[in-house]
C-alpha cells in the first residue's frame, strides 16, 4: 500500500470543468457566453481549461452570463471537488474553505 495520496484537483480546474459544463448545458458557443461576461473568448476558454486563475469579480460577471450566482456557482465546485476526493463536508464554511 502507497502512503502517496493522488494530487488534491485545483480550484480552477474544477472551476473551469463546471463553467464548461454550463455552458454546454445551455447550447452556447464560448463567444456567446464571453460577450455577455465582458471578456474574450480566448480568455473564457483558457479559464475553462484550468490555465487562467480568474478574478473573483472575472467569476461573478461570467456566473452571471451563465445565469447561476456565484454562490451557486461556488458551491457546485466544493460539491464537484468533494466527489472527486470522496470528501464529505457538510457546512457551508468548509465549501468556502476550500475556495481559499
Amino acid at each position: 500500500m502507497s502512503d502517496h495520496l493522488p494530487p488534491e484537483p485545483l480550484w480552477r480546474d474544477a472551476l473551469g470543468e463546471r463553467l464548461r459544463r454550463l455552458r454546454h448545458e445551455r447550447g452556447e458557443r464560448l463567444t456567446d457566453t464571453a460577450d455577455r461576461a465582458g471578456v474574450s473568448p480566448q480568455y473564457l476558454s483558457e479559464i475553462e481549461r484550468g490555465r487562467k486563475e480568474p478574478s473573483s469579480e472575472m467569476i461573478a460577471a461570467i456566473a452571471g452570463a451563465l445565469d447561476t450566482t456565484l454562490i451557486d456557482l461556488t458551491l457546485g465546485v466544493a460539491d464537484d471537488l468533494r466527489s472527486v476526493q470522496g470528501v464529505r463536508t457538510t457546512s457551508i464554511r468548509g465549501a468556502f474553505a476550500l475556495a481559499a
